[in-house]
């Protein structure tokens, strides 16, 4: 039986970078960067869910913009098999830019390292994000871009 996990993530660019996050391991770190946020709680709306997720884990409280991408695929994971995630555009990318994990109610916990970086030269996940011009979806009125592996 397919139990489909709901996840929202936060588009922060800067200066051609993109806000993103090391999760902590067991041996340390992951070997890959990913977007913040994470899983809906039940009958949590998208948007006080991106709110929730970003202060949790930056401690910044986003100022969320339009969808820009929704990302649809199957993977185990914290119960579910099957993963559908929308990317929000946050407009206040300058709020981001000293991030105290300390000071936050989940990142010290979660997170190893945040930071800027630049998609097309690091290891960047969901891989999509490495292959398109994130900015041309920023500033214009492109349609949401959709990705799925199923």
């Amino acid at each position: 039986m397919t139990k489909r996990r709901v996840n929202v993530r936060g588009i922060i660019w800067r200066n051609g970078k993109l806000l993103a996050v090391k999760h902590k391991t067991n041996s340390g770190e992951a070997n890959y960067w990913a977007i913040p946020g994470g899983g809906l709680d039940p009958m949590e709306s998208l948007a006080a869910g991106i709110v929730r997720e970003l202060v949790e884990e930056t401690g910044v409280t986003p100022r969320v913009g339009k969808l820009l991408f929704v990302q649809q695929f199957g993977i185990e994971s914290k119960g579910s098999n099957e993963q559908l995630e929308f990317f929000f555009h946050i407009e206040n990318p300058e709020d981001f830019t000293d991030i105290d994990l300390t000071k936050t109610t989940h990142g010290e916990a979660e997170i190893a390292r945040i930071d800027f970086v630049d998609p097309t030269s690091e290891r960047v996940l969901p891989e999509f994000l490495t292959k398109i011009d994130i900015k041309s979806y920023i500033v214009s009125d492109k349609p949401v871009y959709f990705y799925s592996e199923i």
